[in-house]
């Protein structure tokens, strides 16, 4: 079955990728990204548009990517999104896959708003303990940076550091070891779906906070009733090498 895999370039998005190549069920025909039209950085992570590109390239997978206007709401994010998908609906793809793991307002949002195209939301991931998730993402060799964080409950320098059993041990109790509530976000530069390592260096860490109307990302839409949503983040810019 043709599908589309909707792409975070993050640890969640890597393994379930993984999962999804190794299993077979699904022909996956093009790597689904939104990204800021201003200044063309994957939204919420923050990385740029050549460091997703390197990514995409490495994986041998086509990557379609949608540009956000500033400060879109709900509203206008709805409407982008299914004027991006329709022409894949068109075309076969009836399946989009999210590497989400267990925010049941994030998964009915995502199967709601799919349904209006006639797409079905697929989570290979679903309802695995996000601590064995995590680990084995290190375990399979997968490699990945820190390149955002919540700043009520991690500070700066969690971000640049890469993810491993040592950051999983660093992290304050009642932060989800594999990030699921945002209180983290990570680029994965290397990994068994990768031909080669993605290059980068770290450069400045940069704090931004965004309006309660305008949430960073998508997930945070569906986020956002919940406690540990915040506005402030810290954020590692990465260049590439």
């Amino acid at each position: 079955m043709k599908c589309i895999f909707n792409w975070s370039g993050g640890k969640d998005s890597a393994l379930c990728l993984h999962h999804v190549l190794q299993e077979g069920k699904y022909e996956v025909e093009a790597l689904l990204t939104t990204l800021s039209n201003t200044n063309r950085r994957v939204t919420m992570h923050g990385v740029r548009q050549e460091l997703l590109q390197q990514q995409a390239q490495s994986i041998g997978l086509p990557l379609q990517q949608v540009l956000l206007p500033e400060n879109a709401g709900i509203d206008a994010y709805n409407e982008l999104m299914q004027v991006s998908l329709r022409p894949l609906w068109e075309q076969g793809i009836k399946q989009s896959i999210y590497g989400d793991i267990n925010l049941e307002d994030l998964r009915k949002y995502r199967e709601e708003q799919l349904a209006h195209v006639g797409m079905q939301a697929v989570f290979p991931l679903w309802g695995r303990p996000t601590h064995e998730l995590v680990r084995e993402f290190i375990h399979l060799g997968f490699k990945a940076v820190v390149v955002c964080v919540n700043a009520r409950l991690l500070d700066a320098s969690f971000t640049g550091r890469l993810l491993d059993e040592q950051f999983l041990k660093d992290l304050p109790a009642g932060v989800d070891p594999a990030g699921e509530n945002g209180e983290y976000h990570t680029f994965v530069f290397d990994g068994p779906i990768f031909k080669e390592p993605v290059k980068y260096k770290l450069s400045e860490r940069v704090h931004r906070t965004y309006g309660a109307s305008a949430k960073p990302d998508d997930d945070c839409f569906a986020k956002a009733a919940t406690p540990i949503y915040d506005t402030g983040f810290w954020f590692c810019d990465l260049l590439p090498a």
